[in-house]
């Protein structure tokens, strides 16, 4: 993470955004969003990642997530090295109709630097801010969580399936989430998403 924003607390929760280059709608496929949510699960399992809220939209993704030993940089390094290089293979390997469209995009985009790759999947920086109150946390969850109703997707959060929203909401959903407890609403369920989607974003 040489790129952008400098992680100035690796012990602390933070807000992420990765996009793909020239915003290309790869996540429209279940395949690939597959990928991430494996991944996901294995950085939980095995690479010390505390996720606490996370949404895949069509061309990017949002997650707050820690690591509990103090090597966020280095999680966030591997985790977009493993999606990029197995989503890429996938485009190739796999049945995909705009493959030639899609390899043209992400080949252009590596010529814009000098790494040495074929390829540029995920745009070289990325949105990071710092998770610093609880009140600010929850702002980012909301913000997460809305993402699929602002964009047309779905009516409540908890009927997406590719966010946390359901493991806040029902207690459940395709990947372990670490839950916050609001610290104004003790019991949750669809209406305090409603309620505190008013925060400012």
């Amino acid at each position: 993470m040489k790129e952008g924003y400098v992680i100035r607390d690796q012990t602390l929760p933070h807000f992420f955004t990765m996009t793909v280059v020239d915003w290309v709608d790869v996540f429209s496929r279940k395949n690939y969003r597959d990928v991430v949510i494996e991944c996901l699960t294995f950085c939980i399992n095995n690479k010390g990642m505390l996720l606490y809220s996370y949404v895949i939209m069509s061309n990017h993704i949002h997650f707050i997530i820690q690591s509990d030993n103090g090597k966020l940089s280095d999680l966030i390094r591997d985790f977009k090295k493993f999606t990029a290089k197995t989503i890429l293979d996938k485009i190739q390997l796999e049945p995909e109709s705009r493959r030639d469209w899609m390899l043209e995009r992400f080949k252009l985009a590596s010529e814009t630097h000098t790494r040495n790759k074929n390829y540029q999947f995920w745009q070289l920086s990325n949105h990071v801010e710092e998770i610093y109150s609880e009140k600010f946390m929850w702002t980012k969850i909301d913000y997460i969580h809305f993402n699929p109703v602002r964009a047309g997707f779905v009516l409540s959060p908890q009927d997406y399936i590719y966010s946390s929203a359901s493991n806040y909401v029902d207690g459940k959903g395709i990947v372990h989430v670490e839950i916050v407890q609001n610290p104004v609403v003790n019991v949750l369920n669809a209406s305090s998403f409603t309620k505190y989607n008013s925060y400012d974003k």
